[in-house]
């Protein structure tokens, strides 16, 4: 018998049940490590172009497979964190004011406007022309780090970020 060092005694040998366990933890482990440098990958490359196939091959997975766990790890799918990542990208060129909605869309590789549109509606509250209009300088002079905190897109946000501010 030994001492693990929780002061939790252990067998030498488990049972099927505690060798499948163990093997199932650490390839969970596994995975994750795997499903983090995905998710760095879409925050560093969310302006090309990027599809699930490609990203579960990079974390070597099935798409599937990869799919559901992403989700698990981060709660929610892969697309729906790229598509987060490039809206939280678009608010920051749309409150600069010297870009169009248009612009910004294809900057951070949205490749329909419509899609782009709809998609920023729904995790922002507002339109993108709305938005730009509104927000528009309005964070000038925060620091970057809490312009990112009070403009991160929050899924089913109701207005704008200033509107949020003054509550």
């Amino acid at each position: 018998m030994c001492l693990d060092t929780s002061g939790l005694h252990l067998r030498a040998y488990g049972t099927m049940a505690d060798v499948t366990t163990t093997g199932a933890g650490e390839q969970h482990l596994s995975d994750l490590v795997w499903l983090r440098r995905v998710r760095d990958r879409i925050d560093r490359a969310y302006a090309e172009p990027l599809d699930v196939e490609a990203l579960a091959r990079g974390a070597h997975m099935s798409a599937g497979h990869f799919s559901r766990e992403f989700k698990r790890a981060f709660g929610e799918s892969p697309y729906g964190y790229l598509m987060t990542r490039r809206i939280e990208r678009a608010m920051a060129l749309l409150r600069r004011g010297d870009m169009s909605v248009t612009d910004a869309c294809f900057a951070v590789g949205c490749q329909s406007l419509g899609t782009f549109s709809t998609r920023f509606t729904e995790l922002v509250g507002v339109s993108p022309s709305e938005y730009r209009r509104v927000e528009a300088g309005v964070t000038e002079g925060l620091p970057a780090c809490v312009e990112k905190e009070v403009t991160r897109p929050i899924r089913h946000r109701v207005g704008s970020a200033s509107e949020q501010q003054r509550v």
